[in-house]
């Protein structure tokens, strides 16, 4: 598989990731085991980086990502997060942190569920306004000279916080949910990161997997599913964002390929900076995605794509509010 490389600093990793967040929540019941053959899959196929977080699970994530690299862990760019902290004794109670000592603590703890001396790239996951930016990455940048870390991330930061944090360490790469339906880092974020030369690591690609064409309703999702009290699957703005499904969906059957294929390698065209990050949970959609990455969309196909669903278009929230919040605009 082709790679990219994320800000200046020599982080290399292939051009398409994976997302392993639903392997332990939030999508419904997991299955363990073949999670685990999902990640070896992707890792004979090519992809060589891997995302995970503590809040996932909360922890089992990090676990589950250990269990599936036993015997290969040098072969992958594996990055976590720290920053939002869920309650010990009801996980759905969640906070944020950008302490120094936060920062240090977490980083140990994943360092010892990953089961390696290092994190290729860790992200402060939320921003938290509370404490500086510059506290919270000096924290960070301890963590490089100390060679527990090698790059430095952020997720769903804004373009000031983005310029506050680069000025203490060099950041590579900016996570943030981007696809067809979510253009948020298009405008003032994406000229940012450009002019620093940081990359764009694009999580949730798909739309959540409704981009593929696979949700209908509500009742295609498992009854723990977090989808199901998302704002864009529920009610008139399901109705409406499946109109614009069905739009991609007859272009994709005009190119010959599935819709979340076709949305997939939309992401990837929108520059050499971009990384999706597709998380799946089963072999087969992850065998989708990677074909997806040998589509090479000509210029009338990216303005068809553009036109069918442009910037604004998706109905509702991608978050709840109180989770949209959270987001450092």
């Amino acid at each position: 598989m082709d790679t990219r490389t994320l800000g200046t600093q020599g982080l290399t990793v292939t051009a398409l990731g994976l997302g392993c967040m639903g392997m332990s929540e939030f999508y419904g019941a997991a299955d363990e085991a073949e999670s685990v053959a999902t990640i070896h899959r992707a890792l004979d196929l090519g992809i060589a980086f891997l995302d995970t977080a503590d809040m996932y699970g909360p922890y089992t994530n990090e676990q589950l990502v250990r269990k599936a690299l036993a015997g290969r862990r040098d072969s992958v760019v594996l990055a976590t997060k720290f920053g939002i902290v869920r309650s010990a004794t009801d996980p759905s109670v969640r906070g944020i942190s950008g302490r120094p000592e936060y920062v240090k603590e977490s980083c140990e703890g994943s360092l010892k569920r990953l089961g390696t001396d290092h994190i290729d790239l860790y992200y402060q996951h939320r921003v938290d306004t509370t404490v500086p930016i510059e506290d919270t990455v000096g924290a960070m940048a301890d963590l490089v000279r100390e060679g527990k870390v090698r790059f430095l991330g952020l997720s769903e930061a804004g373009a000031e916080t983005i310029r506050r944090a680069h000025a203490v360490h060099p950041i590579s790469a900016l996570q943030s949910e981007y696809s067809l339906w979510s253009r948020d880092p298009e405008g003032e974020i994406l000229a940012t990161l450009r002019e620093l030369r940081i990359g764009l690591v694009a999580y949730a690609p798909l739309g959540r997997g409704f981009l593929t064409g696979r949700f209908r309703s509500p009742d295609d999702l498992a009854p723990d599913d977090f989808r199901r009290n998302s704002p864009r699957f529920q009610g008139e703005n399901l109705a409406k964002n499946l109109e614009l499904v069905a739009r991609l969906e007859a272009l994709a059957q005009a190119r010959g390929v599935t819709p979340g294929q076709l949305a997939l390698a939309w992401v990837a065209a929108q520059g050499k900076d971009i990384v999706p990050i597709p998380g799946t949970t089963r072999r087969k959609h992850l065998e989708e995605n990677v074909a997806a990455m040998d589509l090479a969309l000509l210029p009338q196909e990216l303005e068809a794509l553009g036109a069918a669903v442009p910037p604004g278009a998706a109905s509702g929230l991608r978050y709840l509010q109180a989770a949209m919040r959270s987001l450092n605009r």
